[in-house]
């Protein structure tokens, strides 16, 4: 989806705006490569290597000017330093102008590259490797490109799923907006601001932010959990006037099918326990009852709930106990 027909930039209740970012983000111009990129000297080593690796990891790269693969392989290094945008740090020192170190580390040969994890060598790796093999090696020190971009999406997952439980429709979808700027089809944030929609009444454009999505997010549990949900929204806008569906109740208790309506409006109503309640009703009096469409509408709305919702765990206790003992 392009950003002008995005759903999720316009206006919903109040006006949103994405408040949160993920990931790396481009370095100012006046921090760019020697943000990660240092030379350091015998006496600085302890500060510039073995302090700043308790806080990320520290490559050291062991050089010096004769030395000719040295030349090849330090802009290789740079350059995948600085892609990786913070995820390591590159320190260089010159071995003709300080000797020590190397040799209290056994180098016998350069290049030499050295990591450092939280004050120790960790790994490291000889001669003018290849790209692909600094990269590999980058990842498996600092972490694969985008991991901590993906630990930050579902931290604000998290947050607006439990605004979205607690009411707070707005702040919610505040949150998942800002999740669609970073991953555009994430379907857990495509999930939470349909479900946000809903809370706002806003049916119709919670169906078309599920609409003609790729095929594989498209089957997503949670995505597809929505559109039952909207199915039932619909389905129970047909079914009558709950009051009056509970007055033929009040004058037949075995109107099973008044009692399987009322049931599915009260599940849209948010009131899960007593939706559950009159299904397990029916189920009681007459299983045979639309051939056993009150269990099948009862697991249909598990479907919906969630496996850990309370009404879910409940209901299905009751269940069980109704069917095996």
């Amino acid at each position: 989806m392009s950003g002008s027909d995005n759903p999720y930039n316009s206006s919903f209740g109040n006006q949103m705006s994405a408040t949160a970012s993920f990931g790396a983000q481009p370095a100012p111009a006046a921090a760019a490569a020697g943000s990660y990129i240092k030379d350091t000297t015998t006496a600085n080593f302890s500060k510039d290597v073995i302090e700043d690796s308790r806080n990320q990891p520290v490559l050291v790269d062991f050089w010096a000017p004769w030395c000719g693969p040295c030349k090849q392989l330090t802009p290789v290094l740079e350059k995948v330093v600085n892609e990786a945008q913070g995820r390591v740090k590159l320190v260089k020192m010159n071995i003709d102008d300080h000797p020590s170190i190397a040799g209290q580390l056994g180098i016998q040969s350069i290049p030499a590259v050295i990591a450092f994890v939280n004050g120790r060598p960790a790994d490291g790796f000889m001669g003018a490797v290849p790209e692909s093999q600094v990269r590999q090696f980058i990842d498996r020190i600092g972490g694969p490109a985008g991991a901590d971009e993906a630990a930050e999406i579902e931290a604000v997952l998290a947050e607006a799923a439990e605004l979205l439980a607690a009411g707070n429709i707005n702040e919610a979808a505040q949150l998942y907006a800002a999740v669609m700027q970073a991953a555009p089809e994430n379907p857990k944030a495509l999930a939470g601001m349909a479900e946000c929609m809903i809370a706002a009444n806003q049916h119709q454009r919670a169906r078309e932010t599920l609409t003609d999505l790729p095929e594989e997010i498209a089957k997503d549990a949670g995505i597809q959990a929505v559109l039952k949900k909207l199915d039932q929204i619909e389905e129970a806008r047909k079914l009558g006037d709950p009051v009056a569906l509970e007055g033929e109740l009040a004058a037949n208790p075995d109107n099973h099918e008044a009692r399987l309506k009322l049931a599915k409006i009260l599940n849209v109503e948010g009131r899960r326990d007593e939706a559950a309640e009159h299904l397990l009703q029916i189920m009681r009096k007459d299983r045979a009852f639309d051939d056993d469409g009150a269990r099948r509408q009862l697991l249909q709305f598990f479907e919906v709930w969630g496996f850990k919702d309370p009404a879910t765990v409940a209901a299905r206790r009751k269940l069980s106990a109704m069917l095996f003992s």
